[in-house]
């Protein structure tokens, strides 16, 4: 259960709540022991704006991050915040908050103490800054609790703490790395929708570096999908979902399943069936197939037979795994009232939407 956010009248910071800063990387490159994480990043950030930058382990996500926040320099580019060129600018001076995945506290400081921390470190008087911390304590719900020390707090409300830290400075752009990566499920669906509806309300820029592609998906307002040190695409959620402009965004946006089809242009021929190609090719290729866009059918309807290897309940819907007959294994999205067997003989077929490819290797 989320806490309503205080009214603007009674709380500084969403009274001061603004539109937010433009952030421009241009052509960033950064490079560890000769060989290049970052080849050269363009990414445009409007003000208030709140990107994700998703992609797996080691695409450079957190690095272009850091160099972002002054934690790691570039070796050629420019940062701008506001228009203003903070490329050689420390990461003090850059007027920005950050929450990491841990939570970094000071266990001998009282919740309070932790979040007027930046304050007090900016000369802010001691009866200045815990007003205005135990405001950003309201924002994330926690000013009953403003007294306790960490310990006295689980994994979730810490987090919090930290945001509340890095929110009561009022930075001009707030940075996530990975913030709810080390928290259960519940706790971090919570905590995702609730940085979202602070960011919206205080309209700050916000870039939020995840893994999850849930995670990405449900709060941004675009992503940018990286892979090896380079941005693949960048769009909206429902973008990046429904018309990957790579066979790897299509791979990690959403889930896929992969077949063999033959393209000829604008379409591909996968079980007889031409579907549509997000983007032209020819020759053999790897097909993705979402598992909304496959359905059971019976008979001459069906444009491939198999059988059922595993089915999973996920409460509004059902996804059963198929194992066509040709061997390739694909996931119906369907019906919880279809309730498929391990080892029922099944038809399948396709949904004339558009499909991502890739040439088969």
């Amino acid at each position: 259960m989320t806490t309503p956010l205080p009214a603007t009248q009674d709380n500084a910071l969403l009274a001061d709540a603004g539109e937010g800063t433009a952030v421009q990387l241009q052509a960033i490159v950064k490079s560890y022991g000769g060989s290049t994480v970052l080849h050269g990043i363009d990414l445009d950030i409007a003000p208030g704006e709140f990107v994700s930058l998703l992609g797996p382990s080691g695409c450079g996500k957190t690095t272009l991050l850091r160099v972002l926040a002054g934690l790691e320099g570039s070796d050629a580019g420019v940062v701008l915040l506001g228009g203003h060129d903070v490329s050689r600018v420390p990461t003090n001076k850059r007027d920005i908050g950050m929450v990491f995945q841990s939570y970094s506290l000071f266990p001998h400081l009282r919740v309070t103490e932790n979040t007027a921390f930046g304050l007090r470190r900016r000369g802010v008087g001691r009866a200045d800054a815990a007003k205005r911390a135990l405001d950003a304590l309201a924002l994330v719900g926690l000013e009953e609790h403003a007294g306790k020390f960490p310990h006295q707090l689980s994994g979730g409300q810490q987090q919090r703490v930290a945001l509340a830290r890095a929110l009561v400075t009022e930075p001009k752009v707030l940075l996530l790395d990975e913030p709810l990566s080390a928290l259960d499920a519940k706790v971090r669906v919570q905590l995702r929708d609730e940085i979202r509806r602070i960011q919206l309300r205080l309209g700050i820029t916000t870039v939020f570096v995840t893994h999850d592609q849930e995670e990405a998906l449900a709060v941004s307002d675009r992503i940018a999908v990286m892979n090896e040190g380079r941005i693949e695409q960048i769009g909206t959620p429902e973008e990046l979902y429904g018309t990957p402009a790579t066979a790897s965004v299509a791979a990690f946006v959403g889930l896929s399943s992969i077949v063999a089809g033959t393209a000829d242009g604008a379409e591909v021929e996968v079980w007889g069936r031409r579907l549509p190609l997000q983007t032209p090719s020819s020759g053999p290729v790897d097909v993705y197939l979402r598992p909304e866009n496959v359905a059971f059918a019976e008979g001459a309807d069906a444009d491939a037979r198999g059988t059922v290897e595993q089915s999973t309940f996920l409460g509004s819907i059902r996804r059963t795994v198929v194992r066509t007959d040709a061997g390739e294994h694909v996931t119906v999205q369907h019906s919880p009232r279809i309730r498929p067997e391990f080892g029922d003989a099944v038809g399948i077929r396709l949904l004339p939407e558009p499909v991502a490819a890739r040439p088969h290797d």
